[in-house]
């Protein structure tokens, strides 16, 4: 609370503050011709104040009283320079500008200029016109900040949270809620048990802007009720340039301690396996293996797979970056062709010991009880690699097309050790092993196109791509060892007879591939003249569809090691060898030793395609003051899953057709403030994963996670209202509230499983609501003082307050939960704030930067065994340092997590909502502080 009152005494100085501004307006012309220039920047020397043209060639810039220097560009054109600008509270100094075209420049090449669009101003200038609500991120912050992937970037954007590092949070809804495209075409799903995009799979080097929308809109996608995510890749040449960079890491308890590693393959530090974990060629079948071998021949098989269960120990060595980038403009047959190539590369480790405890409800006359509690060891190395290829094809200038690639490839690779005891095997104490190697490819390209016609009254823009997604676990590898408790002999594996138990010892491999298609193209008409004066109060029509087609096939395999039945092998004599030697292939044996048994099941694979086909209209007027934007959207969307359970099947074949209505309504009061009031209904689809009757144990949760076919479509009704004030082209203060109303909700449940391990599963609820406020600020502080020093300086704070219920109504499926409860993921109050200094003249730049989000659901849990487990607030804060030199180095230095607070989660033990001192600690552990440093070179 104290945090939001002290935001909000920023916020009504920034208010008084904006209110003593002047302004510098006019028009922008070509001398020769007395025609406008469209896009001609005017920008304050020294500052990042200014502003670029518009259709009719005007601008206007807010600014303090006083005198400044005003600077002329456009391409082709030589600059103009005005020293001595006068600026006087509340009037408007008339500043006229005509340009005279640089001879030089035409004769050497035909140059068409491109609108920029990863600068602060063009962003605010973007979401000043929006017809929607909508909050975004400009490369131009995101460069000064030092942030390392998209996760990073949108944490910092108001309503906008992160769960486990690459998940992203909108105003409280968890990942599921939410729509994300990739230069306006869907992503597909990056993960196998949620629904979501992982963020972290995009570097910032390739982002060019982030733009959140926060209320639907007839050509934004239906299935989304936190945030429209649209994230736009870089694909603007302005001159032939490249650029080298390369950083070294180090993060505290990590970097130059001991490492746990085991032999994988030559091409890990790639991030791809191959061949080296995966199943040999000549390997049977499931059916074969469970229906016609013997138990020689399936120990003979195990004899096929690596007998690598032994750590090694290794020194952490710095994190590695570097990145590669080159840019460059061609002129084919007089047409411009522009290239933007970039290629990165990421090693980065972590190392991390993490307390786990889990506790049953507390009951008085019992007291507490101890499921389990356990010391995790935990190694991780990520590796990833990304490249970037895009191109842009100015056919003229009205005519331009654009083919954007983008493939990403990452491979995790982790070792755990976990040390404890659990409630089934009260008198043991366990040492269990876990090796683990994830690879995840994602591809995506798109061609798109835009066309104006000659009166430009018609504007037609389209595109076409296609998705990729693989994601493969090969040879996941883990082994429980025991021993009496106080015991001093050696931990034995937990080898079973008959029934073999993957839990125990054994191994998985998974494979998922995803295909999409997707293809969309929208016309704008606009009655009037659009080159007149009031061209912007223009009647506009737009009409567009959209299509998408994905598949995804999805197949599992378990395997268990067991004593067979009758078996006569000495097994204290294989169980207490040191693990390589038990698995070793001279005791893989059916008569004196143990086998390799099959455990898949009926439910362990699946196959799913969705086809997506949806078309809108929309119309926008603006009436005096009054602009009022709305239409409707009608999709159809059929989905069919193929599946089984061990009832027999849980196929989905799922048809449904949704029409939905939005309209976005704003009042200019002036030039520089307008009032939004936005409503619009959209939908929650399940996603194949959910549907799918697959179970997957999940070692680091120790939960099993299966899917739901019963699952139904969620509805959402979604209202803004959002007042927006620009004292300059590079300021901004918003206030906002918001109310959305869900029917249905899709969220994740616990189950009572097998013993002390719980079971995720996925259930709609009845309703819920969720209602917040939220508020931003960019401020220079030019006008607070006289000193350079200060003026260099700039602000940006953020924040939001938000309350969510879910009403569980009688719902069968939940019975075991509380009857209402706050969202998952959902925190009560997110606050971001940044302090940034530039000076262009001297190369300096610095960031201050600071995060803080409350209290939040991290599982839901059921009323009679597991309660519900919170994630407690820390404050998280990062400082960059950037030093550009005139010969093109640019040397940057920046410490992430300065405090290094404990990651804490706590278990809602008495069950009486609240966090105290009774409730207890179930996972605790600290990441450490980062720090970097970088070399970057533009040559």
């Amino acid at each position: 609370m104290k945090s939001i009152l002290l935001l909000l005494t920023i916020l009504t100085g920034a208010i008084s503050s904006f209110a003593q501004q002047g302004t510098i307006a006019g028009k922008v012309k070509d001398k020769t011709t007395n025609e406008p220039i469209i896009g001609a920047t005017v920008a304050i020397t020294s500052t990042s104040q200014g502003a670029t043209t518009d259709f009719a060639g005007n601008y206007t810039i807010s600014l303090a009283p006083g005198t400044y220097k005003v600077s002329v560009t456009y391409v082709s054109y030589k600059p103009q320079v005005f020293e001595n600008v006068q600026v006087t509270a509340g009037n408007t100094t008339s500043l006229n500008i005509t340009l005279e075209e640089s001879a030089t420049a035409l004769e050497a090449v035909t140059v068409t200029a491109a609108r920029q669009t990863n600068t602060e101003v063009a962003l605010i200038n973007e979401l000043k016109s929006s017809n929607v609500v909508v909050s975004g991120m400009s490369a131009e912050q995101i460069v000064r900040a030092q942030d390392r992937d998209a996760a990073e970037v949108v944490k910092r954007i108001p309503g906008i949270t992160i769960m486990d590092n690459r998940f992203i949070v909108v105003r409280g809804l968890s990942e599921r809620y939410n729509s994300v495209m990739l230069n306006d075409a869907l992503t597909p799903s990056s993960e196998v048990d949620v629904r979501a995009f992982s963020f972290d799979i995009l570097p910032t080097s390739v982002i060019d802007r982030v733009l959140i929308y926060k209320s639907p809109a007839p050509e934004l996608p239906g299935d989304f009720a936190g945030g429209a995510i649209k994230i736009y890749t870089k694909n603007t040449v302005n001159e032939n340039a490249a650029s080298f960079g390369f950083s070294t890491s180090y993060r505290g308890g990590t970097t130059f301690e001991n490492f746990n590693t085991y032999a994988g393959s030559k091409t890990d530090f790639l991030g791809f396996d191959n061949g080296t974990r995966k199943l040999p060629g000549n390997f049977p079948a499931t059916s074969a293996f469970q229906g016609d071998l013997t138990n020689a021949q399936k120990a003979e098989y195990g004899k096929l797979l690596p007998n690598i269960w032994k750590f090694n120990t290794a020194t952490a060595a710095p994190d590695l970056r570097l990145n590669f980038g080159l840019n460059r403009q061609f002129t084919i047959g007089g047409k411009k062709l522009s290239s933007i190539t970039a290629l990165s590369y990421t090693s980065a480790r972590q190392h991390l010991f993490i307390t786990r405890n889990n506790y049953t409800r507390y009951v008085p006359e019992r007291g507490k009880e101890l499921n389990w509690s356990y010391q995790d060891d935990l190694s991780s190395q990520t590796t990833r690699v990304g490249l970037l290829q895009n191109f842009s094809l100015s056919l003229n200038p009205k005519n331009k097309l654009e083919f954007r690639n983008l493939f990403n490839q990452i491979g995790i690779d982790e070792a755990t050790v976990r040390e404890g005891r659990q409630r089934d095997y009260f008198d043991e104490e366990e040492k269990n092993y876990f090796l683990r190697y994830e690879s995840r490819s994602i591809f995506t390209s798109q061609l798109q196109g835009s066309h104006t016609s000659g009166n430009d009254k018609n504007i037609f823009t389209w595109n076409a791509g296609y998705n990729y997604i693989g994601r493969q676990e090969p040879d996941l590898r883990r082994v429980r060892t025991t021993r009496q408790v106080s015991s001093e002999g050696p931990y034995e594996p937990v080898i079973p007879t008959a029934s073999s138990s993957a839990a125990n010892a054994g191994r998985f491999y998974s494979n998922l591939t995803e295909k999409g298609f997707i293809a969309g193209g929208q016309l704008e008409h606009i009655f009037g003249a659009p080159d007149s004066t009031d061209a912007e109060k223009n009647l506009r029509l737009k009409v567009g569809f959209y299509t998408e087609r994905k598949d995804r096939q999805f197949d599992s395999r378990y395997f268990g090691y067991i004593f067979p039945f009758g078996s006569t092998a000495d097994r204290d004599a294989i169980t207490r060898q040191p693990l390589e030697n038990t698995f070793a292939p001279e005791n893989l044996d059916a008569t004196n030793g143990i086998m390799l048994d099959e455990l898949t099941r009926i439910n362990d694979r699946y196959s799913a395609s969705n086809t997506l086909r949806a078309g809108y209209l929309s119309l926008a007027k603006t009436l005096n003051k009054f602009t009022l934007y709305g239409g409707v959207r009608g999709e159809y969307n059929y989905r069919k899953l193929i599946a089984e359970d061990f009832s027999g099947n849980a196929n989905v074949d799922d048809p449904q057709f949704y029409l939905l209505p939005s309209i976005n309504t704003s009042y200019n009061f002036n030039q520089r403030s307008l009032l939004r009031l936005a409503y619009g209904m959209t939908i929650n689809r399940p996603e194949f994963r959910e549907q799918a009757s697959f179970s997957y144990y999940d070692f680091i949760e120790n939960a099993s996670i299966r899917g739901n076919s019963a699952l139904k479509t969620a509805t959402v009704h979604n209202l803004d209202m959002r007042y927006e004030f620009y004292p300059s082209p590079a300021e901004l203060l918003s206030v906002g509230v918001f109310y959305k109303k869900f029917f249905n909700p899709i969220e994740t449940i616990i189950q009572s499983g097998s013993g002390s391990t719980p079971i995720y599963n996925f259930a709609n609820a009845n309703k819920a609501t969720n209602v917040g406020v939220e508020a931003e600020v960019r401020k220079s502080l030019r006008d607070i003082s006289q000193s350079t020093l200060i003026q260099n300086h700039s602000l940006v704070l953020n924040a939001s307050y938000i309350h969510s219920r879910v009403d569980l109504g009688t719902n069968a499926d939940v019975a075991v939960q509380d009857r209402e409860r706050a969202l998952m993921g959902q925190s009560p109050y997110i606050i971001n704030g940044g302090l940034y200094y530039q000076n262009d003249e001297k190369g300096w730049q610095y960031a201050l930067l600071y995060n803080v989000l409350g209290k939040r659901i991290y599982r839901v849990g059921s009323a009679d065994t597991n309660p519900t487990v919170y994630e407690m607030p820390r404050q998280v804060m990062d400082v960059s340092v950037t030093k550009n030199f005139k010969n093109g180095i640019q040397l940057k230095a920046g410490v992430q997590d300065i405090f290094n607070q404990s990651f804490r989660f706590i278990q809602d033990t008495d069950l009486n909502g609240k966090i105290t001192s009774f409730d207890d600690a179930i996972r605790n552990y600290n990441k450490g502080t980062y720090t970097t440093l970088g070399i970057n070179y533009n040559f």
